[in-house]
């Protein structure tokens, strides 16, 4: 039986996010570089990325940095530079949605398909990992089954995202926010128009829903499936925050590391995590003490879920508050008013069962409350939570100190200074055991010496720092870097195979497509506009507004009966947006 390695993937908008991962138990990071990545409001320097490089590869930890913008014509020599500039700090591998990667001139760096890469099938996965991607990152809106056909069909490493805020949209197929007001999503910059408000009027002019948030989904939360999505073959498991503070890396992070383990430590040996070292946590992980707009597991148990939009408010729901006793003074409080607006306020103290607040409101009664502040949760998420260390073995004898990590790294020192002999009996555990700041702890020590043997503890002390850099030195030369895989060239893209009409920005991916069969390619919009006098589909999603609504035109029997005239059309200000739907695949189409 093989043994399978499962990688849980942490966000990180800077190094010290990034950092703090990895201590809580992220067995690989994903952040942005200088430029080119998906938030382009999570930028860092090749400085900071090289410090997370060297704290990571230390437990075995990956670094994956995102170049998964589109690339104009203009700007890709800059990305080479960058690429090879991120290939010599040691990064572990690229995200990226441009194919214009995989032309450039590059180090032998290990690629990454983006989630912006839209794969949702098996043959588009595989003709991925034939061109030269060493991982890929799956659509979010697939189901079980269809994870697992497409994790039976290459032999490559599949990501799946597990938890965070979700896109209405297939990823990469977004054209919304560039449409609506010039800043693209496929360049880092997504105005969110998802989050909007909208009323939603049939043909006539009918209301069916008023100032509703009908794009905004719920938080993506995968945990109840976890076992699932592995022996659906997932390798991966990714959690979506580059733009959220530490608070919520560390409490995520650690949430899905325990789920994790639990499920390894019961696997009789069929799994293990990929990198190294035991955390020490001082807090009881909870997601809902985290910004969320309350969960659901979108599509991952049902091709036709229910209530997966947060129609109410696109804000942070925090958890539901059951007593009113369990608040501290200080936190702060969020509910529904009279008018159905979500609205909070801070919350002074708590006295005899009322709620003293900082300005007079109005609860609704029978309102649920929720805590979306919890200031004694801020307060030691502010601190230190957790402390990773890579278990060390010592073996000591007459001849030499032999020290074994769990990374399975060996190193024997002699012990080149002279042995005396004590009257007393000397336990030299402790001088091994001091390894302050270091990232090992001590877990075993047997010595072989006499009884009476005397060693100067300030030689063994010198030995031990010796020892400990020796290992260090041997995990940087024997790190295990993957490489950039060939590209196949004889492979052809897969359906449709004559046209593709996404995201190709500049000649280096318009070779590419038409390398591996394509005849007609249509250039992104980013470089060549709207026609304002045609209608251009801006979205398509599985999440199907009537369905939401209970209105699905397939589920007669549960449908809400009302009659619907003409195309529905979106409004939110001079925003109008139609509504088209294929009902025999349910997907729904959104159009400019």
């Amino acid at each position: 039986m093989k043994l399978r390695r499962l990688e849980l993937l942490s966000p990180a908008s800077n190094a010290d996010i990034a950092i703090q991962a990895i201590e809580h138990g992220a067995d690989a990071v994903y952040m942005g570089a200088t430029s080119h990545g998906a938030r382009k409001n999570a930028a860092n320097s090749l400085d900071d990325i090289g410090r997370v490089v060297d704290f990571a590869h230390q437990f075995r930890s990956k670094v994956y940095i995102t170049v998964n913008t589109i690339v104009y014509e203009d700007e890709i020599r800059q990305v080479e530079t960058l690429c090879r500039d991120l290939y010599h700090l040691g990064v572990d591998a690229l995200i990226v949605q441009d194919m214009a990667l995989l032309r450039m001139s590059l180090p032998p760096i290990a690629l990454h398909a983006s989630t912006q890469c839209d794969i949702r099938t098996p043959e588009k996965a595989l003709f991925l990992q034939e061109v030269g991607f060493s991982q890929l990152v799956l659509a979010r809106e697939l189901t079980i089954p269809e994870i697992k056909s497409i994790a039976e069909t290459v032999t490559i490493p599949v990501e799946c995202f597990v938890h965070g805020a979700l896109c209405v949209s297939y990823s990469g197929r977004c054209h919304a926010s560039f449409a609506l007001t010039g800043r693209s999503g496929n360049r880092g910059e997504c105005a969110q128009i998802c989050r909007l408000p909208f009323t939603l009027t049939d043909g006539k002019g009918k209301v069916i829903a008023k100032d509703k948030y009908l794009l905004s989904l719920k938080d993506f939360n995968a945990s109840a499936s976890l076992e699932d999505l592995i022996e659906a073959g997932v390798s991966s498991y990714k959690i979506e925050g580059r733009l959220k503070e530490s608070g919520y890396v560390k409490n995520i992070t650690s949430y899905y590391s325990h789920k994790l383990n639990q499920i390894i430590n019961q696997s009789n040996g069929k799994f293990s995590r990929s990198s190294f070292g035991e955390v020490i946590y001082n807090f009881i992980p909870n997601p809902e003490k985290s910004f969320n707009r309350g969960f659901t597991d979108y599509f991952l148990t049902s091709r036709k879920p229910l209530n997966i939009a947060s129609l109410d408010t696109p804000k942070s729901l925090g958890e539901r508050i059951n007593n009113i006793s369990s608040l501290n003074n200080g936190d702060g409080i969020s509910f529904f008013d009279k008018g159905g607006n979500f609205t909070g306020v801070n919350i002074n103290r708590v006295e005899k069962g009322r709620l003293i607040s900082s300005r007079k409101v109005e609860i609704p009664k029978n309102s649920p409350i929720f805590r979306t502040s919890d200031i004694v949760w801020n307060k030691l998420m502010a601190g230190k939570t957790a402390e990773r260390k890579l278990r060390l073995e010592i073996n000591i004898d007459k001849n030499g100190v032999t020290a074994e990590d769990e990374r399975g790294l060996r190193i024997r020192l002699p012990l080149n200074f002279e042995i005396e002999t004590s009257s007393k009996k000397v336990d030299y555990r402790e001088i091994f055991d001091k390894l302050g700041s270091t990232v090992y702890k001590l877990d075993k020590y047997c010595s072989a010496l006499a009884p009476n043997c005397f060693i100067r503890f300030s030689e063994l002390t010198s030995l031990r720092r010796k020892l400990i850099e020796e290992l260090n030195r041997c995990n940087r030369t024997t790190y295990p870097f993957d490489y950039r895989r060939e590209e196949n060239l004889m492979v052809k893209y897969s359906s449709p195979i004559l046209y593709y009409g996404d995201n190709v920005a500049n000649s280096l991916a318009e070779s590419f497509y038409k390398d591996h069969g394509v005849v007609s390619i249509e250039k992104a919009a980013e470089v060549s506009g709207f026609n304002k006098k045609e209608e251009a589909v801006l979205m398509t999603t599985r999440h199907c507004i009537l369905r939401e609504l209970g209105l699905c035109k397939k589920n007669i029997k549960n449908c809400n009966n009302r009659k619907i005239q003409g195309d529905l059309v979106l409004i939110n200000g001079n925003k109008k947006l139609k509504l088209s739907f294929d009902c025999e695949n349910c997907e729904m189409k959104i159009i400019n």
